[in-house]
Protein backbone atom coordinates (compact mmCIF):
# COMPACT_ATOMS: atom_id res chain seq x y z
CA UNK A 1 0.00 0.00 0.00
CA UNK A 2 2.96 2.30 0.96
CA UNK A 3 4.86 1.45 -2.45
CA UNK A 4 1.60 2.40 -4.39
CA UNK A 5 1.16 5.71 -2.57
CA UNK A 6 4.62 6.51 -3.23
CA UNK A 7 4.51 5.90 -7.21
CA UNK A 8 0.74 7.31 -7.16
CA UNK A 9 2.40 10.50 -5.47
CA UNK A 10 5.30 10.98 -7.88
CA UNK A 11 2.98 10.10 -10.91
CA UNK A 12 0.87 13.06 -10.02
CA UNK A 13 4.01 15.09 -9.79
CA UNK A 14 5.14 14.34 -12.58
CA UNK A 15 1.42 15.18 -14.28
CA UNK A 16 1.48 18.89 -12.32
CA UNK A 17 4.97 19.49 -13.61
CA UNK A 18 4.61 18.44 -16.97
CA UNK A 19 7.43 16.85 -19.37
CA UNK A 20 8.33 20.01 -20.29
CA UNK A 21 8.96 21.24 -17.39
CA UNK A 22 11.64 19.00 -16.49
CA UNK A 23 13.03 19.05 -20.00
CA UNK A 24 13.54 22.88 -19.49
CA UNK A 25 15.36 21.81 -15.78
CA UNK A 26 17.72 19.28 -17.57
CA UNK A 27 18.58 21.76 -20.34
CA UNK A 28 19.12 24.18 -17.60
CA UNK A 29 21.44 21.90 -15.95
CA UNK A 30 23.25 21.07 -18.84
CA UNK A 31 23.47 24.85 -20.16
CA UNK A 32 24.94 25.36 -16.65
CA UNK A 33 27.10 22.67 -16.54
CA UNK A 34 28.42 23.85 -20.26
CA UNK A 35 29.10 27.48 -18.98
CA UNK A 36 30.93 26.63 -15.91
CA UNK A 37 33.16 24.05 -18.13
CA UNK A 38 33.99 27.17 -20.61
CA UNK A 39 35.02 28.93 -17.92
CA UNK A 40 37.38 26.53 -16.25
CA UNK A 41 40.41 28.35 -17.51
CA UNK A 42 39.96 31.13 -15.77
CA UNK A 43 44.25 31.91 -15.87
CA UNK A 44 43.45 32.58 -19.39
CA UNK A 45 41.03 35.09 -19.40
CA UNK A 46 42.34 38.91 -19.05
CA UNK A 47 42.28 41.36 -16.33
CA UNK A 48 40.19 43.50 -18.54
CA UNK A 49 37.61 40.98 -19.06
CA UNK A 50 37.65 39.80 -15.70
CA UNK A 51 37.02 43.62 -14.64
CA UNK A 52 34.27 44.17 -17.14
CA UNK A 53 32.79 41.31 -15.83
CA UNK A 54 32.63 42.67 -12.37
CA UNK A 55 31.70 46.36 -12.80
CA UNK A 56 28.45 45.04 -15.02
CA UNK A 57 27.81 42.57 -12.07
CA UNK A 58 28.09 45.57 -9.62
CA UNK A 59 26.07 47.70 -12.15
CA UNK A 60 23.24 45.02 -11.95
CA UNK A 61 23.07 44.86 -8.60
CA UNK A 62 23.19 48.54 -7.93
CA UNK A 63 20.07 48.83 -10.19
CA UNK A 64 18.21 46.36 -8.76
CA UNK A 65 15.07 47.08 -6.05
CA UNK A 66 16.27 47.22 -2.53
CA UNK A 67 13.55 46.05 -0.34
CA UNK A 68 13.00 47.81 2.81
CA UNK A 69 14.28 46.16 5.90
CA UNK A 70 11.04 47.13 8.28
CA UNK A 71 8.60 45.30 5.25
CA UNK A 72 11.27 42.28 4.98
CA UNK A 73 11.27 42.54 9.29
CA UNK A 74 7.32 42.23 9.48
CA UNK A 75 6.68 39.45 6.66
CA UNK A 76 9.07 37.02 8.23
CA UNK A 77 7.44 37.51 10.90
CA UNK A 78 3.49 37.57 9.87
CA UNK A 79 4.81 33.68 8.10
CA UNK A 80 5.52 32.36 11.28
CA UNK A 81 2.62 33.36 13.02
CA UNK A 82 1.19 31.86 10.43
CA UNK A 83 2.76 28.69 10.43
CA UNK A 84 2.17 28.53 14.32
CA UNK A 85 -1.85 28.59 12.81
CA UNK A 86 -1.67 25.43 11.29
CA UNK A 87 0.89 23.84 13.59
CA UNK A 88 -0.18 23.61 16.79
CA UNK A 89 -3.22 25.61 16.81
CA UNK A 90 -5.31 24.28 14.15
CA UNK A 91 -4.30 20.77 14.89
CA UNK A 92 -5.05 21.40 18.77
CA UNK A 93 -8.66 23.08 17.87
CA UNK A 94 -9.49 19.96 15.62
CA UNK A 95 -7.87 17.55 18.02
CA UNK A 96 -9.65 18.55 21.20
CA UNK A 97 -13.20 18.16 19.10
CA UNK A 98 -12.39 14.58 18.19
CA UNK A 99 -13.10 11.72 20.75
CA UNK A 100 -9.78 10.23 22.27
CA UNK A 101 -8.80 7.79 20.80
CA UNK A 102 -8.67 9.77 17.32
CA UNK A 103 -6.74 12.75 18.79
CA UNK A 104 -2.96 11.72 17.97
CA UNK A 105 -4.12 10.60 14.03
CA UNK A 106 -5.88 14.33 13.48
CA UNK A 107 -2.35 16.15 14.88
CA UNK A 108 -0.58 13.85 12.41
CA UNK A 109 -2.69 14.67 9.94
CA UNK A 110 -2.19 18.22 9.73
CA UNK A 111 1.41 18.12 10.77
CA UNK A 112 2.11 16.04 7.61
CA UNK A 113 -0.47 17.62 5.19
CA UNK A 114 1.19 20.95 5.99
CA UNK A 115 4.49 19.60 5.72
CA UNK A 116 3.73 17.68 2.16
CA UNK A 117 2.18 20.77 0.73
CA UNK A 118 4.99 23.27 1.47
CA UNK A 119 7.40 20.98 -0.43
CA UNK A 120 5.15 20.58 -3.40
CA UNK A 121 4.60 24.43 -3.00
CA UNK A 122 8.37 24.78 -3.71
CA UNK A 123 8.56 22.09 -6.18
CA UNK A 124 6.09 23.54 -8.76
CA UNK A 125 2.89 24.58 -6.59
CA UNK A 126 4.26 28.69 -6.43
CA UNK A 127 4.83 28.48 -9.95
CA UNK A 128 1.63 27.52 -11.01
CA UNK A 129 -0.48 29.95 -8.61
CA UNK A 130 2.22 33.31 -8.99
CA UNK A 131 3.83 32.93 -12.15
CA UNK A 132 2.38 34.39 -16.05
CA UNK A 133 0.14 31.52 -17.57
CA UNK A 134 -3.42 32.06 -18.44
CA UNK A 135 -6.57 33.31 -16.67
CA UNK A 136 -7.13 29.82 -14.91
CA UNK A 137 -3.80 28.90 -13.98
CA UNK A 138 0.14 29.54 -13.79
CA UNK A 139 3.03 28.65 -15.96
CA UNK A 140 6.35 26.95 -14.94
CA UNK A 141 8.67 29.54 -15.16
CA UNK A 142 9.42 29.18 -11.00
CA UNK A 143 9.16 25.35 -11.21
CA UNK A 144 12.15 24.14 -8.57
CA UNK A 145 12.24 27.98 -7.80
CA UNK A 146 14.02 28.54 -10.80
CA UNK A 147 15.22 32.17 -11.44
CA UNK A 148 14.62 33.69 -7.91
CA UNK A 149 18.49 34.39 -7.13
CA UNK A 150 21.03 35.24 -9.23
CA UNK A 151 24.46 34.25 -7.96
CA UNK A 152 26.63 36.61 -10.33
CA UNK A 153 25.05 39.55 -8.41
CA UNK A 154 23.91 38.06 -5.51
CA UNK A 155 20.85 39.28 -5.52
CA UNK A 156 17.40 37.83 -4.47
CA UNK A 157 14.52 38.28 -7.42
CA UNK A 158 11.79 40.67 -6.29
CA UNK A 159 8.18 40.43 -5.78
CA UNK A 160 5.56 43.55 -6.28
CA UNK A 161 3.49 44.49 -2.93
CA UNK A 162 0.33 46.91 -3.44
CA UNK A 163 2.77 50.03 -3.56
CA UNK A 164 4.78 51.60 -6.74
CA UNK A 165 7.95 50.61 -6.27
CA UNK A 166 8.07 49.11 -3.18
CA UNK A 167 8.80 45.18 -3.50
CA UNK A 168 10.02 42.23 -1.00
CA UNK A 169 12.43 39.43 -1.73
CA UNK A 170 10.64 36.80 -3.98
CA UNK A 171 11.85 34.26 -1.72
CA UNK A 172 9.74 35.71 0.98
CA UNK A 173 6.69 36.12 -0.83
CA UNK A 174 6.82 32.63 -1.51
CA UNK A 175 7.40 31.54 1.99
CA UNK A 176 4.71 33.60 3.34
CA UNK A 177 2.21 32.03 0.36
CA UNK A 178 3.37 28.50 1.20
CA UNK A 179 1.75 28.77 4.87
CA UNK A 180 -1.24 29.80 3.08
CA UNK A 181 -1.39 26.74 0.56
CA UNK A 182 0.05 24.35 3.22
CA UNK A 183 -3.10 25.74 6.07
CA UNK A 184 -6.08 25.49 3.61
CA UNK A 185 -5.18 21.51 2.62
CA UNK A 186 -5.24 21.28 6.89
CA UNK A 187 -8.64 22.73 7.10
CA UNK A 188 -9.83 19.94 4.87
CA UNK A 189 -9.00 17.28 7.70
CA UNK A 190 -11.88 18.72 9.74
CA UNK A 191 -14.85 17.21 7.41
CA UNK A 192 -13.81 13.60 7.18
CA UNK A 193 -12.13 13.43 10.88
CA UNK A 194 -12.24 9.98 12.87
CA UNK A 195 -12.63 7.68 9.79
CA UNK A 196 -10.55 8.66 6.57
CA UNK A 197 -6.94 6.35 5.62
CA UNK A 198 -3.95 8.30 6.31
CA UNK A 199 -2.20 7.29 3.26
CA UNK A 200 -5.98 8.43 1.53
CA UNK A 201 -6.12 12.04 2.62
CA UNK A 202 -2.40 12.43 1.58
CA UNK A 203 -3.28 11.56 -1.77
CA UNK A 204 -6.35 13.43 -2.26
CA UNK A 205 -4.34 16.59 -0.82
CA UNK A 206 -1.82 15.72 -3.84
CA UNK A 207 -4.81 16.03 -5.93
CA UNK A 208 -6.48 18.70 -4.67
CA UNK A 209 -3.43 21.21 -3.70
CA UNK A 210 -2.62 20.46 -7.41
CA UNK A 211 -6.00 21.06 -9.24
CA UNK A 212 -7.66 23.13 -7.20
CA UNK A 213 -6.08 25.39 -4.74
CA UNK A 214 -2.93 26.37 -7.36
CA UNK A 215 -5.52 27.97 -9.90
CA UNK A 216 -7.70 29.53 -7.37
CA UNK A 217 -5.03 30.71 -6.13
CA UNK A 218 -3.76 32.05 -9.71
CA UNK A 219 -7.71 33.18 -10.58
CA UNK A 220 -7.94 35.03 -7.51
CA UNK A 221 -4.54 36.61 -6.69
CA UNK A 222 -2.20 36.43 -9.59
CA UNK A 223 -1.48 40.33 -11.44
CA UNK A 224 1.85 41.80 -12.56
CA UNK A 225 2.07 44.08 -10.14
CA UNK A 226 1.56 48.17 -9.73
CA UNK A 227 4.83 49.23 -11.55
CA UNK A 228 3.47 46.86 -14.15
CA UNK A 229 1.05 49.69 -14.76
CA UNK A 230 3.46 52.03 -16.55
CA UNK A 231 1.01 54.10 -18.83
CA UNK A 232 -2.60 54.26 -20.53
CA UNK A 233 -1.06 52.40 -23.13
CA UNK A 234 -0.06 49.04 -21.36
CA UNK A 235 -2.62 49.30 -19.01
CA UNK A 236 -4.90 47.16 -21.21
CA UNK A 237 -2.41 44.57 -21.88
CA UNK A 238 -1.31 43.81 -18.09
CA UNK A 239 -4.32 43.41 -17.00
CA UNK A 240 -5.23 40.83 -19.15
CA UNK A 241 -2.28 38.56 -17.86
CA UNK A 242 -4.32 38.50 -14.53
CA UNK A 243 -5.79 35.63 -12.85
CA UNK A 244 -9.37 35.51 -14.02
CA UNK A 245 -11.26 36.60 -10.96
CA UNK A 246 -8.43 39.53 -10.49
CA UNK A 247 -9.37 40.66 -13.95
CA UNK A 248 -12.82 41.04 -12.65
CA UNK A 249 -12.27 43.32 -9.94
CA UNK A 250 -12.80 40.46 -7.28
CA UNK A 251 -12.03 41.68 -3.49
CA UNK A 252 -10.39 38.40 -1.20
CA UNK A 253 -7.79 40.41 0.77
CA UNK A 254 -6.03 37.31 2.70
CA UNK A 255 -8.29 34.44 1.20
CA UNK A 256 -12.11 34.19 2.04
CA UNK A 257 -12.52 32.24 -1.45
CA UNK A 258 -8.89 31.03 -1.88
CA UNK A 259 -8.66 29.48 1.36
CA UNK A 260 -11.84 29.06 2.86
CA UNK A 261 -14.72 28.70 1.10
CA UNK A 262 -12.18 26.76 -1.58
CA UNK A 263 -11.33 24.16 1.49
CA UNK A 264 -15.22 24.42 2.81
CA UNK A 265 -16.26 23.01 -0.49
CA UNK A 266 -13.55 19.96 -0.53
CA UNK A 267 -14.36 19.22 2.80
CA UNK A 268 -18.28 18.74 2.47
CA UNK A 269 -17.89 16.81 -0.98
CA UNK A 270 -15.21 14.56 1.65
CA UNK A 271 -18.04 14.20 4.41
CA UNK A 272 -20.60 12.73 1.87
CA UNK A 273 -18.07 10.44 -0.25
CA UNK A 274 -16.47 9.39 2.84
CA UNK A 275 -19.67 8.46 4.61
CA UNK A 276 -21.15 9.06 8.16
CA UNK A 277 -18.96 8.16 10.96
CA UNK A 278 -20.18 4.26 12.46
CA UNK A 279 -23.10 5.35 14.79
CA UNK A 280 -23.68 8.93 13.73
CA UNK A 281 -26.88 9.91 15.30
CA UNK A 282 -26.75 6.96 18.07
CA UNK A 283 -23.90 7.77 19.73
CA UNK A 284 -22.77 11.29 21.36
CA UNK A 285 -19.62 12.20 19.83
CA UNK A 286 -18.47 14.68 22.36
CA UNK A 287 -15.43 16.55 22.16
CA UNK A 288 -12.47 14.73 24.96
CA UNK A 289 -10.94 18.12 25.58
CA UNK A 290 -12.40 21.54 25.44
CA UNK A 291 -9.70 23.17 27.11
CA UNK A 292 -7.08 22.05 24.11
CA UNK A 293 -10.37 23.20 21.40
CA UNK A 294 -10.05 26.48 23.22
CA UNK A 295 -6.26 26.73 23.45
CA UNK A 296 -6.23 26.03 19.86
CA UNK A 297 -8.75 28.99 19.09
CA UNK A 298 -6.74 31.25 20.81
CA UNK A 299 -3.20 30.09 19.41
CA UNK A 300 -5.50 30.34 15.65
CA UNK A 301 -6.73 33.76 16.38
CA UNK A 302 -2.41 35.59 17.57
CA UNK A 303 -1.62 33.39 14.29
CA UNK A 304 -4.04 35.31 12.38
CA UNK A 305 -2.67 38.67 12.92
CA UNK A 306 -0.38 37.35 10.53
CA UNK A 307 -2.45 35.91 8.10
CA UNK A 308 -4.47 38.67 7.76
CA UNK A 309 -2.10 41.76 8.46
CA UNK A 310 0.64 39.89 6.72
CA UNK A 311 -0.95 40.07 3.49
CA UNK A 312 -0.78 44.08 3.31
CA UNK A 313 2.98 42.81 2.25
CA UNK A 314 4.18 46.28 3.77
CA UNK A 315 4.69 47.25 7.60
CA UNK A 316 1.87 50.13 6.57
CA UNK A 317 -1.20 51.52 7.10
CA UNK A 318 -3.12 48.76 5.43
CA UNK A 319 -1.68 46.24 7.68
CA UNK A 320 -2.63 48.06 10.60
CA UNK A 321 -6.60 48.30 9.13
CA UNK A 322 -6.32 44.32 8.47
CA UNK A 323 -5.06 43.94 12.66
CA UNK A 324 -7.52 46.05 13.80
CA UNK A 325 -9.99 44.60 11.60
CA UNK A 326 -9.20 41.07 12.74
CA UNK A 327 -8.90 42.18 15.90
CA UNK A 328 -12.29 43.77 16.54
CA UNK A 329 -14.93 41.12 13.78
CA UNK A 330 -13.31 38.25 15.98
CA UNK A 331 -14.70 39.86 19.22
CA UNK A 332 -17.47 40.68 18.03
CA UNK A 333 -18.27 36.92 16.87
CA UNK A 334 -17.74 35.19 19.69
CA UNK A 335 -20.08 37.64 21.15
CA UNK A 336 -22.60 37.17 18.46
CA UNK A 337 -22.27 32.82 18.64
CA UNK A 338 -23.04 32.99 22.74
CA UNK A 339 -25.81 35.08 21.94
CA UNK A 340 -26.95 33.23 19.57
CA UNK A 341 -26.51 30.10 22.03
CA UNK A 342 -28.27 31.32 24.63
CA UNK A 343 -31.26 32.08 22.68
CA UNK A 344 -31.16 29.20 21.19
CA UNK A 345 -29.82 26.54 23.82
CA UNK A 346 -30.44 28.44 26.65
CA UNK A 347 -27.01 28.15 27.78
CA UNK A 348 -23.66 29.95 26.18
CA UNK A 349 -20.85 26.79 26.14
CA UNK A 350 -17.30 27.21 25.61
CA UNK A 351 -17.11 24.81 22.30
CA UNK A 352 -19.46 27.97 20.96
CA UNK A 353 -17.39 31.01 21.89
CA UNK A 354 -14.34 28.93 20.42
CA UNK A 355 -16.30 28.44 16.99
CA UNK A 356 -17.44 31.62 17.02
CA UNK A 357 -13.92 33.28 17.20
CA UNK A 358 -12.72 30.95 14.09
CA UNK A 359 -16.15 31.86 12.53
CA UNK A 360 -15.22 35.67 13.10
CA UNK A 361 -11.34 34.89 11.34
CA UNK A 362 -12.64 33.18 8.56
CA UNK A 363 -15.16 36.37 7.48
CA UNK A 364 -13.11 38.90 8.30
CA UNK A 365 -10.07 37.49 6.02
CA UNK A 366 -11.48 38.85 2.67
CA UNK A 367 -12.75 41.98 3.98
CA UNK A 368 -9.83 42.98 6.75
CA UNK A 369 -8.28 44.92 4.64
CA UNK A 370 -11.06 46.06 2.23
CA UNK A 371 -13.81 47.12 5.15
CA UNK A 372 -13.52 50.20 7.73
CA UNK A 373 -13.65 49.91 11.31
CA UNK A 374 -17.54 49.59 11.72
CA UNK A 375 -17.81 47.46 8.68
CA UNK A 376 -15.55 44.98 10.47
CA UNK A 377 -18.03 44.83 13.41
CA UNK A 378 -20.82 44.03 11.40
CA UNK A 379 -19.26 41.40 9.52
CA UNK A 380 -17.64 39.73 12.88
CA UNK A 381 -21.81 39.84 14.57
CA UNK A 382 -23.14 38.62 11.32
CA UNK A 383 -20.43 36.13 10.82
CA UNK A 384 -21.23 34.50 14.37
CA UNK A 385 -25.41 34.14 13.88
CA UNK A 386 -24.37 33.02 10.02
CA UNK A 387 -22.03 30.21 11.02
CA UNK A 388 -24.00 29.29 14.35
CA UNK A 389 -26.71 28.49 12.15
CA UNK A 390 -24.49 26.44 9.80
CA UNK A 391 -23.38 24.01 12.29
CA UNK A 392 -26.67 23.63 13.43
CA UNK A 393 -29.14 23.99 11.02
CA UNK A 394 -27.78 23.74 7.61
CA UNK A 395 -25.55 20.78 9.13
CA UNK A 396 -29.19 18.74 9.64
CA UNK A 397 -30.30 19.80 6.06
CA UNK A 398 -27.37 19.36 4.23
CA UNK A 399 -27.22 15.46 5.67
CA UNK A 400 -23.47 14.77 5.52
CA UNK A 401 -21.20 14.16 8.72
CA UNK A 402 -18.98 16.94 8.37
CA UNK A 403 -17.17 15.69 12.14
CA UNK A 404 -15.84 19.07 12.37
CA UNK A 405 -18.16 22.01 10.73
CA UNK A 406 -15.62 22.65 8.41
CA UNK A 407 -18.81 23.69 5.90
CA UNK A 408 -20.86 25.54 8.71
CA UNK A 409 -17.62 28.05 9.88
CA UNK A 410 -15.28 28.32 6.88
CA UNK A 411 -18.15 28.26 3.86
CA UNK A 412 -20.40 29.75 6.00
CA UNK A 413 -18.31 32.44 7.25
CA UNK A 414 -15.73 32.29 4.27
CA UNK A 415 -19.60 33.53 1.82
CA UNK A 416 -20.60 36.22 4.34
CA UNK A 417 -17.03 37.56 4.48
CA UNK A 418 -16.56 38.22 1.02
CA UNK A 419 -19.94 39.20 0.07
CA UNK A 420 -20.02 41.93 2.83
CA UNK A 421 -17.09 42.62 1.56
CA UNK A 422 -18.53 43.92 -1.70
CA UNK A 423 -20.74 46.38 1.07
CA UNK A 424 -18.69 47.78 2.90
CA UNK A 425 -15.93 48.04 0.86
CA UNK A 426 -17.10 51.72 -0.24
CA UNK A 427 -16.30 54.53 1.19
CA UNK A 428 -19.72 55.51 1.68
CA UNK A 429 -19.25 52.62 4.51
CA UNK A 430 -16.34 53.86 6.08
CA UNK A 431 -14.47 51.51 3.79
CA UNK A 432 -11.30 52.03 2.18
CA UNK A 433 -12.29 51.90 -1.46
CA UNK A 434 -10.40 50.47 -3.75
CA UNK A 435 -7.58 51.26 -6.57
CA UNK A 436 -9.39 52.28 -9.88
CA UNK A 437 -6.62 53.10 -11.69
CA UNK A 438 -2.99 51.54 -11.31
CA UNK A 439 -1.46 53.68 -13.42
CA UNK A 440 -2.22 56.96 -11.39
CA UNK A 441 -3.50 54.75 -8.36
CA UNK A 442 -5.62 56.67 -8.27
CA UNK A 443 -8.42 55.24 -4.93
CA UNK A 444 -12.55 55.41 -5.48
CA UNK A 445 -15.24 52.83 -5.13
CA UNK A 446 -17.39 50.81 -7.49
CA UNK A 447 -20.74 50.94 -6.73
CA UNK A 448 -21.90 48.22 -3.94
CA UNK A 449 -24.61 46.22 -6.15
CA UNK A 450 -21.41 46.00 -8.82
CA UNK A 451 -19.21 44.91 -6.29
CA UNK A 452 -21.21 42.06 -4.76
CA UNK A 453 -21.90 41.03 -8.22
CA UNK A 454 -18.71 40.66 -8.68
CA UNK A 455 -18.01 38.89 -5.33
CA UNK A 456 -20.75 36.56 -6.10
CA UNK A 457 -19.54 35.44 -9.04
CA UNK A 458 -15.97 34.67 -7.17
CA UNK A 459 -17.91 32.87 -5.11
CA UNK A 460 -19.95 30.64 -7.55
CA UNK A 461 -16.50 30.12 -9.51
CA UNK A 462 -14.72 28.93 -6.26
CA UNK A 463 -17.86 26.31 -5.52
CA UNK A 464 -18.13 25.07 -8.88
CA UNK A 465 -14.47 24.55 -9.58
CA UNK A 466 -13.49 23.46 -5.64
CA UNK A 467 -16.47 20.82 -6.28
CA UNK A 468 -15.35 18.97 -9.17
CA UNK A 469 -12.39 19.13 -8.47
CA UNK A 470 -12.63 17.32 -5.47
CA UNK A 471 -15.09 14.80 -6.50
CA UNK A 472 -13.20 13.52 -9.30
CA UNK A 473 -10.11 13.50 -6.86
CA UNK A 474 -11.83 11.20 -3.79
CA UNK A 475 -12.67 9.16 -6.61
CA UNK A 476 -9.24 8.30 -7.99
CA UNK A 477 -8.43 8.02 -4.58
CA UNK A 478 -11.34 5.63 -3.80
CA UNK A 479 -10.72 3.37 -6.63
CA UNK A 480 -6.84 3.26 -5.68
CA UNK A 481 -6.44 3.19 -2.09
CA UNK A 482 -9.80 3.44 -0.81
CA UNK A 483 -11.16 6.16 1.14
CA UNK A 484 -11.87 4.83 4.66
CA UNK A 485 -10.62 2.03 7.21
CA UNK A 486 -12.37 -0.92 7.63
CA UNK A 487 -14.99 -0.70 10.88
CA UNK A 488 -12.93 -2.43 13.28
CA UNK A 489 -10.48 0.02 13.15
CA UNK A 490 -13.01 2.43 12.92
CA UNK A 491 -14.40 1.22 16.39
CA UNK A 492 -10.43 0.98 17.88
CA UNK A 493 -9.50 4.19 17.12
CA UNK A 494 -7.25 5.39 14.12
CA UNK A 495 -4.47 6.66 16.85
CA UNK A 496 -3.68 3.14 17.22
CA UNK A 497 -4.54 1.43 14.15
CA UNK A 498 -3.07 3.74 11.67
CA UNK A 499 -0.35 5.03 13.91
CA UNK A 500 0.79 2.33 16.10
CA UNK A 501 0.68 5.20 18.94
CA UNK A 502 -1.94 7.03 21.33
CA UNK A 503 -2.12 10.76 22.34
CA UNK A 504 -2.92 9.39 26.27
CA UNK A 505 -1.24 7.03 28.81
CA UNK A 506 -3.58 5.82 31.51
Amino acid sequence: MNKLLIAFVFSVLALACGQNAFAQAASDAASAASAMAASAPVATASAADASASAASAAAAAASAPVPNKGDVAWMIVATALVIMMSVPALALFYGGLVRSKNMLSVLMQVFVTFSMIVVLWCLYGYSLAFSEGNAFVGGFDRVFMKGMFDAATGTFSMAATFSKGVYIPELLYLAFQATFAAITCCLIVGAFAERMKFSAVLAFMVLWFTFSYCPIAHMVWFWEGPDAYASKAVADAVAAKAGLAFQWGALDFAGGTVVHINSAVAGLVGAFMVGKRLGYGKEAFTPHSVTLTMVGAALLWVGWFGFNAGSALEAGNTAVLAFINTFSATAAAVLAWSIGETIFKGKASMVGAASGAVAGLVAITPACGNVGLMGALVVGFVAGFACLWGVNWLKKLLGADDSLDVFGVHGVGGIVGALLTGVFNTQLLGGPGQVTDWVTATVGSVPILDQVWIQFKTICLTIVWSGVVSLIAYKLVDMTIGLRVNEEDEREGLDITSHGETAYHN
